[in-house]
């Protein structure tokens, strides 16, 4: 049986941090991703999910520098955790996507109802 980790997501980018490491920049960013349904009042909800994104400058990327808040972004990639111990001394978890490639989206990504 093949073993799949696999992602793909497109939402608005909220913050961005660069870093350059071993000659190479590399890119942290938020990336938020709303759905759109109604409650059971029949109110309409927006629910958001923030996502932390890691990817390096190479192949199959857009130029970082056009990355801003706000950037309309389609990301793939795949999931990776990590496990470590906070200030308070217990182990904590975060999970991370690891982009294989990304692509600036030039069209409105809000949430449709």
């Amino acid at each position: 049986m093949e073993q799949i980790n696999k992602v793909e997501l497109r939402g608005n980018v909220g913050m961005v941090y660069l870093n350059k490491a071993g000659g190479r920049r590399a890119i942290r960013i938020s990336l938020a991703t709303n759905v759109g349904y109604h409650a059971s009042d029949g109110s309409p909800v927006i629910e958001t999910t923030w996502h932390n994104i890691n990817a390096w400058e190479g192949k199959g990327m857009p130029d970082f520098d056009q990355i801003q808040k706000g950037t309309g972004l389609h990301v793939w990639g795949r999931i990776r955790s990590t496990k470590y111990t906070g200030s308070d001394g217990a182990e904590k978890y975060s999970s991370e996507i690891v982009a294989s490639k990304m692509a600036i989206v030039e069209e409105n990504l809000t949430a449709q109802m």
